[in-house]
């Protein structure tokens, strides 16, 4: 198997497994379409679903997230890209306004209330401040013509984004009720799939960079052996 094939066989893996996870969280929100207030995650957060303004931001939350996924899964195909310059436009507007006009702001103040003691505040706090940061440098650096920045920053606002997803396998394969205090491993958790992310990031623009090297070496030799049949 070469290494362009497993490369190619890597990224379909992570694209399915984003759009698989992204399906399996429709999924669990669909349980709030009842509005109920002790249902899922609410069932843990009694002390303050009677707050109006909490409540309003994780409705808005829960049911925007999804978007952002599915928008930002998108727009790292270089074919949909070439193919569709406008739609690509088009989804990535959406996902940068479902990011910082509506996301942003509800999660800094579920982050105000999250659980996990003061762990689980400052690392969610510490997502949302990464997330607009890394978003808005993303808008800026395509604005100004800078495509490679743009794409690394996309790369890591999407980090942050699937945040939520590596959030939840962590929780589903490793947390056990009588073995895990619930606080501490919430807290724990929270930077545990931030990490993760952003090293998973890490490596994607090493890859990219090793990548981009080898391109520029074979056109230069490509170019220094169309010199010498010249001469």
């Amino acid at each position: 198997m070469t290494k362009t094939l497993r490369i190619n066989i890597l990224k379909i893996l992570a694209l399915f497994s984003v759009l698989l996870f992204s399906i399996l969280m429709l999924k669990v929100i669909s349980q709030y379409t009842s509005f109920e207030k002790n249902v899922g995650f609410l069932m843990v957060k009694q002390q303050v679903v009677g707050n109006p303004y909490w409540l309003t931001f994780f409705y808005i939350h829960i049911f925007s997230i999804t978007l952002c996924l599915l928008a930002g899964l998108t727009q790292f195909s270089n074919r949909f890209l070439a193919e569709n310059r406008k739609l690509h436009k088009i989804i990535g507007k959406i996902y940068v306004y479902s990011i910082l006009i509506i996301n942003v702001p509800a999660c800094f103040v579920l982050g105000l209330f999250s659980n996990g003691g003061l762990i689980g505040i400052t690392g969610f706090l510490l997502q949302d401040i990464l997330w607009a940061y890394f978003t808005i440098a993303a808008v800026i650096s395509i604005k100004k013509g800078k495509i490679i920045s743009h794409q690394n920053y996309m790369i890591l606002s999407y980090a942050v984004t699937t945040t939520a997803l590596t959030f939840r396998i962590i929780k589903n394969l490793f947390y056990n009720e009588e073995y895990h205090n619930y606080e501490l491993f919430y807290g724990i958790n929270v930077w545990l799939a931030l990490f993760i992310n952003l090293f998973i990031a890490y490596l994607v623009f090493r890859k990219k960079k090793s990548l981009s090297a080898k391109v520029k070496i074979y056109k230069e030799n490509n170019e220094g052996n169309e010199q010498d049949h010249k001469k």
